[in-house]
């Protein structure tokens, strides 16, 4: 992909996800037990041939930075590959990013300096499979001054997304953002193209486009609002309809948005035959693999009113976690979770670090990092009891439990030392 330059775009705020994003952006959220949001785009990025990335931060970067540090030094700079780190440089003026046209705009001075010329620009945010040589291929074979990639959805989730109708060759004709009746495609009328955020430009029509588009005092500086539905009639912007890299069709592309569709996604993971196949060796899902121990689950001794077996249903158990004679179902567990005996976890997703005491209760639940379940307490069986407790509890009735130090307002103090020892013991 000699020529060619990935910005990937990391700076959204992620509210709707809060509280999972109260101390970090939405890219930087953990994902699938070992993972972060992000490392599916990277890990794209990588599997196509695309080795000059630049991440653009802006919102409570810290964790995505210290991520990227980790998990993604691993190209060789002497051959001009590097994933590289981008925060708000206010070297165009003194604003925060004001929208995703703006935040490329803002770096064009850096992207200059790589001299390329393409540009593939992504978003951190999503969940997918996807080869993006394929798409860059056809861009350059239709000679298009973008292209912009789409997957079709029913019409009435079109009001979610900007919304493209096509030609027999493929161009695109017209593009509207989030419209409140979505057009359907002329070959399905349940159905209508979507973009997903992909995007490859020329790059010196780009920066024409982004240099226009900072001029009007009345943009959005957005691309999907703005610099988009601008050159559809004007110039040549061809469409590239998504095709899953396992399946090599439509397949599994997940906008994790909302704790709801987070949820999902991860819950997606624990099925029988789940669509995305994170088992794929031909196409790695890379992330930070440190040294944990393998996941262990004790058969306990039967010192209490029923036996205590350590065991896990249709989930995904990371290393370090010890699941000592507690059951656990339908549930993904980060690094280092520890479920204690007769606790039992359904339908949850549990980050690193978390620990769930004897004989408490979770489902339906998700559980940030480092916070302590006590024991007894029952979390998603009585939603106004967790209301009242501060829990963000969401209209399907799933509940998330925000970041806490280990020893948060969940626990009785009493019972701090117990913890650290049971810790310290592994």
């Amino acid at each position: 992909m000699k020529g060619v330059l990935t910005l990937l775009l990391a700076g959204g705020k992620g509210e709707r996800l809060e509280p999972l994003t109260r101390d970090r952006t939405k890219p930087a959220v953990p994902f699938g037990g070992g993972y972060r949001i992000i490392d599916f785009t990277l890990s794209n990025c990588i599997n196509s041939g695309l080795r000059r990335i630049l991440v653009l931060t802006q919102y409570k970067a810290a964790s995505l930075n210290r991520h990227i540090n980790l998990a993604w030094r691993f190209l060789h700079r002497e051959l001009d590959e590097y994933i590289d780190v981008l925060p708000p440089q206010q070297r165009v003026d003194e604003n925060w990013y004001r929208g995703t046209a703006d935040a490329v705009y803002q770096n064009i001075y850096s992207i200059e300096q790589a001299n390329p010329e393409h540009i593939v620009i992504l978003s951190g945010d999503h969940i997918y499979k996807m080869d993006y040589s394929e798409m860059i291929r056809v861009h350059l074979d239709t000679n298009a001054d973008a292209t912009i990639g789409c997957i079709p959805v029913p019409v009435e989730e079109g009001r979610q997304f900007g919304v493209m109708q096509i030609n027999d060759a493929g161009r695109i004709v017209d593009f509207e953002e989030k419209p409140p009746e979505p057009k359907p495609s002329p070959s399905d009328p349940n159905r209508c193209l979507a973009s997903m955020g992909i995007y490859v430009f020329k790059a010196r029509f780009l920066f024409d486009q982004l240099c226009d588009d900072a001029t009007h005092t009345d943009s959005a500086h957005d691309f999907g609002k703005n610099i988009i539905p601008s050159i559809t009639h004007t110039h040549r912007v061809q469409s590239f309809e998504f095709r899953d890299k396992n399946t090599g069709s439509g397949g599994y592309w997940r906008d994790v948005g909302t704790l709801e569709a987070y949820y999902e996604a991860n819950m997606d993971l624990v099925s029988v035959e789940p669509e995305l196949n994170m088992y794929d060796r031909t196409w790695p899902i890379r992330g930070e693999h440190s040294s944990e121990p393998p996941p262990k689950f004790v058969f306990g001794y039967t010192d209490g009113p029923e036996p205590r077996a350590g065991m896990a249903l249709d989930s995904l158990v990371c290393g370090g976690s010890i699941i000592s004679g507690g059951r656990v179902e339908r549930s993904v567990l980060s690094p280092n979770v520890r479920v204690h005996s007769w606790a039992n976890v359904q339908d949850s997703i549990l980050f690193e670090g978390v620990e769930i005491m004897r004989h408490a209760k979770v489902r339906n639940a998700i559980i940030d990092k480092e916070v302590v379940v006590p024991e007894g307490m029952e979390i998603g069986y009585d939603l106004e009891l967790d209301r009242q407790r501060g829990f963000t509890v969401t209209p399907s009735g799933l509940v998330a439990i925000a970041k806490g130090d280990g020893f948060s307002t969940l626990w009785n103090p009493g019972a701090v030392s117990e913890v650290k020892e049971n810790r310290a013991a592994g």
